[in-house]
């Protein structure tokens, strides 16, 4: 089994740094967060279009894109898990695993929930002078419960709870003398809205759907004992999908989304640390949230590079077989990662698999070169027998 070495407390950093550490932007106007793995795609549809989501057709996954979406899915109950190995070039033991499941309560409403899994794998932990303390497994993880109401036949809403739990480090200190690490726990909320519209292209029906989610609206979260605390990935996340009819067998769905963390971009400071433009992000959390569009030091031109565009198309044979493609942008002062995602996926009978594969566009990434695995079950309710014998 693969181990990766860190010194001293510096381990509290992992989850970051694996998310953002191959981004090569010599540029400090990245946005960091503690918990990053909340905002990555977990399952291998929207993974193959680009990591897009927001208004695409409902799906058992759609808990983490939109949840909004989910009263106008045609299924009544159902569940889906997937699996993405992280970092596959240079371990074997570290991974995302999704489990997202879903209840028609009536045909307004459906609750649905989902526990997204970051396994670190096993990391040695020494002192300053390289001497070993002990192995450990850091793990993070969150459990999403939602309720989803359809409030007409173009128009749903969602609203859901969250508790996330950060478990970099456990107890362990590089100093075993004044031990002050500790797990992080915080809740959060989530919340969607759907819009879809039935329009003529060709003289076709064609369907138009707008999405916006907003996911990990919640409290900071900490690692000590001392007041320091960190951001979560709130999240904002505007959609549009059109989805086309070519003939009767053969459909297209077109997909963008545009992403922006809620969060305090960092300010420009001098040697000495003080602050030169922008804003102190030591801030509160919705405080954080209604500054985060006005706050960074570059002004409008940085506001609108901290937002990230994803691009994803999808085309359906007769819903048996689909064929997808996407790619997604940030800019390079913001991170710099875009890349290309390709996927397929089967549907027959109640069973459904999806395929995806991630091609950077310029730098490494932690999921080049590694296909994920989405496997969904859809049921129906069996209907009622309404006839009535004489």
């Amino acid at each position: 089994m693969n181990r990766l070495t860190y010194t001293g407390f510096c381990i509290g950093l992992t989850s970051v740094a694996l998310f953002i550490q191959t981004a090569q932007a010599q540029s400090n106007r990245i946005i960091t967060t503690a918990a990053p793995f909340l905002n990555i795609a977990p399952d291998a549809r929207a993974a193959g279009m680009g990591d897009a989501g927001a208004a695409t057709s409902p799906d058992a996954n759609s808990i983490h894109w939109n949840a909004a979406k989910m009263p106008f899915y045609d299924k009544d109950y159902g569940f889906a898990i997937s699996y993405t190995p992280w970092l596959r070039r240079l371990v074997n033991d570290m991974s995302l695993q999704y489990l997202s499941g879903y209840y028609r309560l009536r045909k307004e409403d459906v609750i649905s929930a989902s526990l997204f899994y970051f396994n670190l794998g096993d990391i040695k932990f020494v002192d300053a002078q390289n001497n070993p303390i002990t192995d450990y497994r850091p793990r993070e993880f969150a459990f999403t419960l939602n309720y989803s109401r359809k409030l007409s036949d173009k128009l749903g809403v969602s609203a859901g709870a969250k508790f996330i739990r950060s478990d970099l480090t456990g107890n362990i200190s590089s100093d075993p003398n004044n031990s002050t690490a500790k797990p992080g726990n915080t809740a959060a909320v989530d919340l969607g809205i759907f819009h879809t519209n039935s329009i003529l292209i060709g003289g076709r029906q064609a369907e138009l759907n707008f999405g916006a989610n907003l996911s990990n609206l919640g409290a900071k979260i900490s690692y000590s004992n001392n007041q320091q605390s960190d951001f979560i990935p709130t999240n904002l996340r505007l959609g549009t999908a059109l989805t086309a009819p070519l003939d009767d067998y053969n459909r297209l769905t077109f997909a963008l989304d545009a992403n922006k963390l809620l969060v305090p971009s960092p300010p420009e400071r001098d040697g000495s640390q003080n602050i030169l433009r922008g804003r102190d992000p030591n801030r509160s959390t919705l405080n954080g949230v209604f500054t985060s569009f006005g706050d960074a030091p570059g002004g409008i031109n940085e506001e609108m590079r901290e937002v990230m565009y994803s691009f994803g198309m999808e085309y359906w044979y007769e819903n048996l077989f689909s064929a997808r493609a996407g790619y997604m942008y940030e800019d390079q002062q913001k991170g710099d990662r875009k890349y290309f995602t390709f996927g397929v996926g089967l549907r027959y009978n109640r069973l459904g698999i999806d395929i995806a594969y991630l091609v950077p566009q310029k730098q490494n990434n932690p999921l080049e070169q590694t296909a994920r695995f989405t496997l969904l079950f859809d049921f129906e309710k069996p209907k009622e027998n309404t006839s009535v014998t004489e």
